[in-house]
C-alpha cells in the first residue's frame, strides 16, 4: 500500500473538479501517494466527468450525502492509508506540495496533524482566511492565525517562513493527519455539520499527547467561501454555535464555565452590533446559535475522553491574547 491518500470530498461539485482536479492530478503523483475523490451521492455528472477525463483518480462513491465530517470519516475508514490528507475541492496545489508534508510526518511520530501554508487563490501574494500559516485560540476561544486576525489578512512576505511550528489548530482546507490517530479519536464530529470541526479534532489530537504543526515548506491556494460566504447568516450561526460547542467539549470543567460566561457577554455584544446595523438576519443567527448550543451540549458527557462525542478536558488550548481587544481597541492587523 502507498503511504499517503489525498482525499477530496465532493458533492455536486463538477465545476470545482473541472477547475482544480487537473492540477491536483498533475502534482499529486508518485509511488507513495494516491489521489482519491470521495463522492457524497452527487447527481450533477461529477463521477461521469472524472471517469472520462481523469481515470487515474481513484473514486469512492457513497449512495447518499453524508455531509462534510461523516463523509470524510467514512472515506478514511474505508481507505486506511498510513497518512491521509484532507483536501478541499476548491484548493489549487503546487508542484511538490505533498512531499515535505509527508516527510515531516514520517520523521516526527509525535505529530498528529500538519498543514501547509494556505494562501489566497484570488490574491496569491496574500494568506487565505481559513488557516493561513497555522491557527491558535485566544483566551476566550476566538480562533486566529499566523497571517490573519479576524477579517484582517496579511500579505505573505516570508514573515512566517522557517521551521514547522507548533500550533493549536491546523486548517481543514489542507489537513494531513496520521490515520491511526484520526480513527482512534473518532474523526471529525458530524454534529458540527460545518465550520470549526477541524479545530475540535486538533484539540482532541493535542489531548491525546500528539502535536499539531504548521509548515511553510509547502503552500497551496484556497478559494474559500465555496460553501458559505462571509456575512451569510447560516455561516454566522454555525461559527457561533460550533465555537461554543468546541469550548464546552475541550475545556476542563473548572475553566469551562468561566470562559463560556465571558463568551456569552461578547456574543451579546455581537448581537447588538448586528442589530445596530439593521442586520437582523445575523442578529437572529446569534440567538439561534446559543439556543441550539444549550440543546446540543447534552451530547457531550463530561468525564469521557478521546472520541468525537466526548468532552476531552484539554488544558492549555487557550492563549493569553484577547484578540477582540487587539483588533478593535488597539487596531492591530497582524
Amino acid at each position: 500500500m502507498k503511504r499517503l491518500a489525498v482525499i477530496i470530498l465532493n458533492w455536486n461539485g463538477e465545476e470545482l473538479l473541472k477547475r482544480f482536479i487537473p492540477t491536483a492530478s498533475r502534482y499529486t503523483r508518485g509511488e507513495e501517494v494516491d489521489l482519491i475523490v470521495a463522492d457524497n451521492g452527487s447527481s450533477d455528472g461529477s463521477l461521469e466527468w472524472l471517469k472520462t477525463n481523469h481515470p487515474e483518480v481513484k473514486v469512492i462513491a457513497f449512495p447518499e450525502n453524508y455531509g462534510f465530517a461523516e463523509g470524510y470519516n467514512r472515506a478514511i475508514d474505508a481507505t486506511r492509508y498510513p497518512f491521509t490528507l484532507l483536501l478541499n475541492s476548491d484548493v489549487e496545489v503546487t508542484p511538490g506540495w505533498w512531499q515535505p508534508l509527508l516527510r515531516f510526518m514520517e520523521e516526527h511520530p509525535d505529530t498528529g496533524a500538519l498543514q501547509p501554508k494556505i494562501k489566497s487563490y484570488r490574491e496569491k501574494d496574500s494568506f487565505e482566511y481559513a488557516g493561513a500559516a497555522g491557527g491558535y485560540l485566544d483566551r476566550l476561544g476566538y480562533p486566529y492565525c499566523r497571517g490573519r486576525l479576524f477579517d484582517s489578512v496579511e500579505k505573505d512576505t516570508g514573515q512566517y517562513d522557517g521551521e514547522p511550528q507548533d500550533v493549536t489548530w491546523a486548517s481543514g482546507a489542507a489537513l494531513l493527519v496520521r490515520t491511526e490517530t484520526y480513527l482512534d479519536l473518532g474523526g471529525l464530529d458530524p454534529l458540527f455539520f460545518a465550520h470549526m470541526e477541524e479545530i475540535d479534532l486538533c484539540c482532541r489530537i493535542l489531548a491525546s499527547g500528539k502535536r499539531v504543526m504548521a509548515s511553510t515548506d509547502s503552500e497551496v491556494y484556497h478559494v474559500g467561501g465555496a460553501s458559505l460566504n462571509q456575512g451569510n447568516p447560516q455561516k454566522t450561526y454555525l461559527n457561533f454555535r460550533n465555537n461554543l460547542l468546541l469550548l464546552h467539549k475541550n475545556l476542563p470543567v473548572g475553566k469551562r464555565g468561566r470562559v463560556l460566561f465571558f463568551r456569552r457577554l461578547m456574543d451579546t455584544l455581537a448581537f447588538f452590533m448586528f442589530a445596530a446595523r439593521l442586520d437582523f438576519a445575523n442578529a437572529r443567527a446569534v440567538i439561534r446559535a446559543h439556543n441550539d448550543f444549550r440543546k446540543m451540549r447534552k451530547n457531550y458527557p463530561v468525564g469521557t475522553s478521546g472520541k468525537r462525542n466526548a468532552a476531552c478536558g484539554t488544558d492549555g488550548i487557550l492563549g493569553r491574547r484577547l484578540i477582540v481587544f487587539d483588533r478593535y481597541i488597539l487596531r492591530k492587523t497582524k
